[in-house]
Order: structure tokens, then sequence, then C-alpha cells
């Protein structure tokens, strides 16, 4: 029993009482501010924070602000137009007397408020929705809000668990962050050349064009579409843009201004808070008309790819055109008449092979972490107490593979001598072709999908075709496999590797073989080698590419032996772990985190009424 079900056992074991925000807490009022008297008064090192709408904060000097409006004890702010949402904080501050605040005298309370109010974030929201064309609440909608109000013992053990999970994830995020400035500082060193190297214009090595939108009233351009359609959102300075859900038809494209960019150009947003941003196309698709697409008009001459990296270092440029300007916008001229470096195209490959190198290392570096390493300790101490826990009570828990091997001799028998084989033509030979159904077990008839909306939150992961897609309450497989892309457009344009090893408790769907192996090496070795050749030939269908298990099955695989499999295996998870982990990278992990904190966010917030059961708790609620 964990600390936080011992505490509420003894202090509230029939549930709690649910209050109104008015009745628990202290409301604060803001200051009347304008925009004009905040942008007179404010220090970058000022000592009060001062509060907006929207996203808006500045910093001011104390004398600046009447000292009654000076909040100086922890509070939580409720964001009430515009951005509708609730910031903790301690530190002396104001805020726009639109907004409110509360506070209590325990400032773990108000802690816990913030936490609440944070959960239940999308019911203001929609509350919001409904006010107008800015988003906005009134007071009474969090002061009548009803939440539960445990004993202080129990919000502390609470807020101490979500700190944790909060504190974590801040960390993954300033370590991400780094990583992204220090790859930016490297890049430009790398793309910065002395005199000698030409200077181009865009406009004289590559086409340069914007594109357009089809009139959204007319359905013919845009119902039963099959054209990708791209908006400047796209541009978020990466070297990949994720599939898109926005199609036209060819009648839209030929009867408005949209242009079809060829898979490998470079998009420059050209206006808004995007602007001077920039994406990779990877694959075919239409642009509108605020984004310029880029691409080299002799690729015997310029690289795709170094374009995109080269284009990566005229942001500077884009927002000086942002000073002053109310609506910052660029126009196809102005890209076109700006400058990049072209050395010889043997130089350019060469930097382009660094630089994509460089970009996984700095994007998804994870080894020597220390939060890393704190959430993989607490990972281990999970399954540690979990198996302790077995030893424990006497029990024993055998794997798919050990119980058909009970049940089952003859099998197991003839498996001994196919694998006896196996390993002479290994010893006399170097290594023997196999395919994967004489080296694995396939359990892909125990897959089952279920539907988003009919998925319970909870702690395991849930695998598709592509990796982890949400988190359930319960699970189906227990213990080390590897998934396979079954379908999907990824199996072609492996943007994400198709093979993944996964272990503990999960649960698949039908979108990923799941394959038994005897030892990690095999399970590793597979791994890699499925993820480094072309599986072309096994794929079957057209819009919907497929590898089904029959030519799965089929796939000969080059099998060392045991011992040069574990030396290989021992050399790329050392390389992997450096360098090229992308499913296990930083970004994936923030998402993790995030989604695990939800969870246990939501589960810990959750109380039953105290008053639906006609009792109150032991101890005094606040």
């Amino acid at each position: 029993m964990s600390r936080l079900d011992e505490l509420i056992q003894e202090l509230c074991p029939d549930g709690v009482e649910f209050m109104p925000i008015k009745d628990v807490y202290q409301r604060l009022k803001g200051t009347p501010i304008t925009a004009a008297k905040m942008k007179e008064i404010e220090r970058a090192d000022g000592n009060v924070r001062i509060f907006a709408g929207g996203k808006t904060v500045i910093d001011a000097y104390e004398e600046d602000i009447p000292k009654a409006n000076i909040t100086r004890v922890p509070a939580v702010l409720v964001q009430s137009r515009g951005v509708i949402d609730a910031v903790y904080y301690e530190k002396p501050f104001t805020f726009k007397n639109e907004m409110w605040a509360y506070t209590h005298e325990n400032k773990t309370a108000v802690k816990y408020l913030y936490y609440v109010l944070k959960n239940n974030m999308e019911k203001f929201r929609e509350a919001a929705s409904g006010m107008g064309s800015l988003p906005q609440i009134s007071l009474k909608v969090t002061e009548d809000f009803l939440i539960p109000v445990p004993p202080l013992p129990v919000q502390s053990e609470i807020v101490r668990i979500l700190d944790n999970f909060t504190e974590l994830t801040a960390e993954l995020t300033a370590e991400l962050t780094a990583r992204k400035k220090q790859y930016g500082y490297y890049r430009n060193k790398l793309l910065s050349f002395e005199n000698e190297t030409p200077m181009q214009a865009l406009g004289d090595v590559c086409d340069v064009v914007a594109g357009g939108t089809p009139s959204k009233k007319n359905s013919d351009y845009w119902n039963g579409g099959t054209i990708k359609w791209l908006g400047s959102t796209v541009c978020q300075n990466q070297k990949t843009v994720d599939d898109v859900t926005d199609y036209i038809t060819e009648q839209g494209l030929a009867e408005s201004s949209a242009k079809i960019m060829k898979a490998g150009s470079t998009l420059i947003a050209l206006v808004g808070a995007t602007i001077g941003k920039i994406a990779y196309l990877p694959f075919e698709a239409a642009i509108n008309q605020n984004i310029a697409g880029i691409y080299p008009k002799d690729t015997a001459m310029l690289d795709p790819s170094y374009v995109y990296y080269a284009c990566t270092t005229l942001y500077p440029k884009f927002l000086a055109l942002t000073q002053g300007s109310k609506l910052a916008m660029a126009n196809i001229s102005f890209v076109r008449s700006l400058q990049i470096p072209v050395p010889s195209l043997q130089v350019q490959k060469r930097l382009v092979e660094v630089l994509d190198n460089f970009d996984a290392i700095c994007s998804d570096l994870k080894i020597g972490l220390p939060a890393e390493i704190e959430a993989r300790q607490k990972q281990y101490e999970f399954y540690r107490d979990a198996l302790l826990t077995y030893a424990a009570t006497g029990k024993t828990i055998l794997t798919d593979r050990q119980t058909d091997r009970q049940t089952d001799r003859q099998t197991d028998r003839q498996t001994d001598e196919y694998n006896a084989l196996i390993r002479l033509c290994q010893y006399v030979f170097g290594y023997v072709t196999v395919t994967l159904n004489a080296i694995s077990e396939n359990h892909d008839s125990r897959r089952k999908p279920v539907t988003s909306g009919n998925r319970e939150a909870g702690e395991y992961p849930y695998y598709g075709a592509s990796g982890i897609v949400d988190y359930v309450s319960s699970y189906i497989f227990d213990g080390d496999y590897l998934l396979i892309s079954e379908d999907g457009n990824n199996l072609v344009a492996r943007s994400t590797p198709i093979a993944f090893s996964i272990s503990g408790k999960n649960w698949v769907n039908n979108h990923a073989h799941v394959l038994k192996f005897d030892c990690y090496a095999t399970r590793r070795y597979v791994e890699f080698y499925l993820n480094s050749i072309d599986l072309s030939p096994y794929i079957s269908g057209g819009a919907q590419p497929k590898l089904n298990q029959k030519n799965l099955n089929s796939i000969p695989i080059p099998l060392p032996s045991i011992g040069e499999q574990e030396r290989i295996v021992g050399i790329l998870d050392r390389f992997d772990t450096l360098c090229n982990d992308l499913n296990s990278g930083l970004p994936a992990e923030i998402e993790a985190r995030t989604k695990q904190y939800e969870y246990y966010r939501d589960k810990l917030l959750t109380f039953e009424s105290a008053k639906q059961k006609g009792v109150s708790c032991s101890v005094p609620i606040h």
C-alpha cells in the first residue's frame, strides 16, 4: 500500500467533502493597468511580475506598482480571457484586474488547488468557448466550482507526487532545449564559409514559388481530395514534416494558385508567428500562399538537403522584417534575393551527412541525463518491488515459451534438433540463412485492437505499427518481444523504425506483428537487421502498404553464431545508445512523462464525495 493509500484509509476512509472554491480559498484582486503603462514600466531586472491577457508577462519595479495591489504570498492565478489557464506563482506579482487569483494560509493547499484547476482546465475552456469571439470565463465559473477537499496530509502527499512528475518533465525539457541550442550553434559554424566560397541568390539557383488556397466555399475543391495540402504551421525548423490531414482535389489544384512541391523541397513560412521558420518536405504536397517552396534548379550542382540546412541560417533576415510591424510578412521577391553559400557538391553532401547525424544526436540524445537516470531508476524500483512481492508469496511466473515446453516435450525436442542443425551450419560456414518463423514464435493471434473511444486510460503502453499510441489500464503481453510494422505508410517511408523491441506489461493492436525470441541477442540482432534492409519485395498493397505474416516469415535472415550476434549487438547497442535511439529520445520521453503525469494526476484528484455517503472526514479539511 502506498503512503497516499495509507493516508486516505486513515484520514478519510469514507470519502471527502466537495466544496466551492470560494468557501475554501481567499480571492485576490488585480490592478487596473493598460498595455501602454505596462510597456512604460517594463524592466528586465524588475522584482515584481505582472500578468496580462493571454501569455503577456512583464517584470517591473515595485515602486511603479501600488503596494496594495502586489501579492506576496503563494497564489494560483486564473487566466480568464484569451488563454484560459492557471498559473502557480510564489514570488511578488500582480495581474490585470480582468483576472483573479486564489490563496490560502497553507502553501500546500494553494499548490493543491493549482493541480485541481489544471486537472479540470478542459471544463473551464469549454465554458469559455461560448462567450464570444475571444474565449473568456466569468468569476462565477471558478467561485462556485466544486473541488474535493481532503485533509491537508492527503493534499501534501498528492502535491509531492505531482511535483516530482513536474520536475522530471521540466528537466527533460530544459535538456532538450539546451541540445537544440548546441545543435544550432554548431550547424551555423559548419555553414559559415570563408570568402572563397561563392554566394548565390536563392532565385538564381532554385525555383522559389508560393502556393495558394482553394476556396473553402467550393466543396468540390476539398471533398474526397487526394492531394496533400500544407499551411505555414508545418514550418517548425525541423528536418521533417509529419503527414497531413488536409487534402485537396485535382480540380482544387487546377482552379487555384496552390502548387505541388517536389519531395525534398525546403518550405519557408512567409507570414505571422512562424515567419522565417522552415521545414523539409519528404513527400510531394501542395502549399498555400503563406509558404515559399524552394527546390534546386539543378540537383547536379545543388543538393536539396543542403538547401534546407543553408536556409536555416536565413532566419535573422526574416526577423528583421518584424521590427516595428504589426503583421510580419515576406514576399517571394525577398526570398529569391536571399543568398546562400554554394560550395562543391561533394562538400554539400558531406555537410548534409554530418548535420543529419548531428541532428539525430542532439534531438534524441538521452545518455548521461540525470533526469533520465532518475526516471529509469524509478522504473527499476517499481519492477524490483513487483518481483520481490512475487518472491515473498512463493509465486512463479512462467513465460509462454516455458509453459509450452512443460506441456509439449515432443515439440521441444524437435525445436532442439533444429537449433542444433543451425548451430552446426554456423560453426562450419560462419552463418546460416534462416527465415523468421524458424527462430521466433509468432504471437499475432493474441493481439487485440481497441478503438480510442473504448480505451480506459492507464499506465500500460498501447502499441501500434510505429510505436506507442496510447496508455491503457490493462495488458495482454508481459515480457520481451519484437514488434514489426504490419501496415501503414511507414513501411515505405521508413521515417521511424519498422522493427522495435518492447519489454514488460503492454498491449499491442493488430497493426504490428508480435515475435518472441529465445534470447536477447537474437531478438536485437533481427531488429537491427530488419531496420537496415529494403523490405519492398515483401510489401504488398498500393494505397495501404502491408507486410503480411506470410511475407514476413519468408524474409531470409543471415544468422551468425550466438557469440557473433552478441558481439554485433553489443557494438550497435553502444552506438545506438550514444546517438541513434530515435524512438526513446527526449521528445518521446517528455511526451511519455506528460501522459504518465496526467494519468496519475487524474487518479490522485478523483475522490468520492463524503456527502454522498452521509459522513465527514475525521481530520479538519482546511
